[in-house]
């Protein structure tokens, strides 16, 4: 086996590795989408995992394609997903904000004593 082929078989564990990892994590976006209480946690879960899934997706694409006009052109989608997916994820938990959209705060919250009523204190 020569150089070039062993190379060429790293470079293609390499891309393996970077896809499966690029699918875990926009996959964990779409479970956090699902299970997730409320409109702010679910823009968060889609929007931190799903740029880092479809980057690492595009790394590995580029790295199967080698050095080809294919390459720059999947180096421009990444750069542009890179760009866009944190800025409309923001954009659309502000505009959300601006419609006095409220968190749902009472799921995760732990009670409070002071939140009991009188007879609930005593016991």
């Amino acid at each position: 086996m020569s150089a070039m082929e062993v190379w060429h078989y790293i470079l293609l564990a390499i891309s393996v590795a970077s896809m499966t990892a690029g699918l875990v994590f926009v996959l964990a976006g779409a479970i956090g989408v699902i299970r997730m209480p409320d409109f702010y946690t679910r823009m968060h879960a889609a929007g931190v995992t799903d740029t880092l899934g479809a980057e690492l997706i595009v790394l590995g694409l580029m790295l199967q394609s080698g050095l080809t006009l294919t390459t720059v052109k999947l180096a421009l989608v990444g750069l542009l997903l890179f760009l866009t997916s944190p800025t409309s994820t923001h954009a659309i938990a502000n505009a959300a904000h601006k419609a006095k959209l409220k968190p749902q705060l009472k799921r995760h919250r732990p009670e409070h004593p002071a939140d009991r009523g009188p007879e609930e204190r005593k016991s």
